[in-house]
């Protein structure tokens, strides 16, 4: 009999990273054929696009630094940021903004700080953000869930092969309203388009911000396993309600309402999936909050106040930017001592 020497910790997790990746890209499943159900198979080839270029920047970057990228691969990780950023793209958006956002993604997002776990921000985010201001146009060009094309035809028009006719293009929700109250015109005598069929989610937009029932169920399902906490989701959402709800109380004509805020853009998505990611978010629950509080009131800002229709991403980003000085002021309690660094006292059994 063979016995093994290993040094400690002895400590075995529950479950590794690569089951716990698995379960959030499982709950992302049924938002995203949901998607692909809304705006046919261009969203499909532009999703499997940006995964496979999230994967292969991973890879190439593993094997530059001699490591196998095999194993490292099957964490999920590159997958979850591929997907991610492919909800965060305009459903229609040529081949070469996939291939370009998830190299970025998981190359200059993630592996240049070190890999896993060593990411200050969001690699989806950031990607999405890098190919936001780099090509505007595209990033922006929006089309109207309907006339869902087959695989081939949705493979020539993510190729390039066949134009995106101008009729089915479409200015998102947050975008329609920003655009009319800069030409003058308050959201009073506005119809926002899809406006009636938010809580349902068909209407122009990504497929992270379509289907958001499903986006904020598969966020459920992240609580009910325990994959997340609810601080930073809540914390996010209430920062966008209460300022929408007190402004759009206020000037009806000029502030977008609440629920809209909420169903509207990658609110869901970026509460339930992206604010929380373990990496990029504080560690302690009260940091938790302050981060979710954060982003969230960035998000409504940037949206009201700022010159794009969209505020989660750049909210998001700032928020992970503080994340390092939120741990070094909101620390855990040491075992033994209170809060303020005194030894604990123990009383009847009890410490405190």
């Amino acid at each position: 009999m063979i016995l093994q020497t290993v040094a400690s910790p002895h400590a075995r997790a529950g479950e590794s990273v690569s089951v716990v990746m698995l379960k959030v890209v499982a709950t992302l499943v049924p938002a995203t054929v949901y998607g692909f159900w809304l705006f046919g198979s261009p969203a499909f080839w532009l999703w499997l696009i940006t995964i496979a270029s999230a994967l292969a920047g991973e890879a190439v970057c593993l094997r530059w630094a001699g490591r196998d990228p095999v194993p490292l691969l099957k964490d999920g990780s590159a997958l979850l940021t591929g997907w991610l950023l492919a909800l965060s793209l305009p459903p229609w958006a040529p081949w070469w903004i996939g291939v370009v956002g998830g190299l970025f993604a998981t190359t200059l997002g993630k592996q240049v700080f070190g890999g896993l776990g060593n990411n200050l921000f969001n690699p989806a985010m950031i990607a999405r953000i890098a190919l936001l201001v780099s090509f505007p146009v595209q990033m922006t060009y929006w089309v109207v869930p309907a006339g869902a094309p087959g695989l081939l035809d949705g493979l020539l028009i993510t190729l390039g092969h066949i134009p995106v006719p101008d009729a089915m293009s479409s200015a998102t929700l947050l975008g329609h309203a920003k655009t009319d109250l800069a030409r003058g015109v308050d959201l009073l005598h506005t119809e926002l388009p899809g406006h009636a069929f938010n809580w349902v989610g068909a209407r122009v937009g990504s497929l992270g911000e379509t289907s958001t029932w499903l986006i904020a169920a598969g966020g459920v399902a992240l609580l009910t396993m325990r994959i997340i906490t609810w601080h930073v989701p809540v914390a996010m959402l209430a920062a966008i309600a209460v300022p929408a709800a007190i402004g759009h109380a206020v000037d009806p004509a000029r502030y977008i309402d609440w629920t809209t805020h909420l169903m509207s853009g990658g609110a869901m998505l970026g509460a339930f999936f992206i604010a929380t990611d373990y990496v990029t978010s504080p560690s302690t629950r009260a940091g938790q909050v302050v981060f979710g509080l954060g982003c969230g009131l960035l998000t409504w800002v940037i949206r009201t106040y700022g010159g794009y229709p969209e505020g989660v991403a750049f909210a998001v980003l700032l928020m992970n930017a503080l994340t390092p000085a939120i741990d070094r002021l909101i620390k855990p309690r040491v075992y033994g001592r209170t809060f303020t660094g005194k030894p604990a006292s123990v009383q009847k059994g009890k410490s405190k």
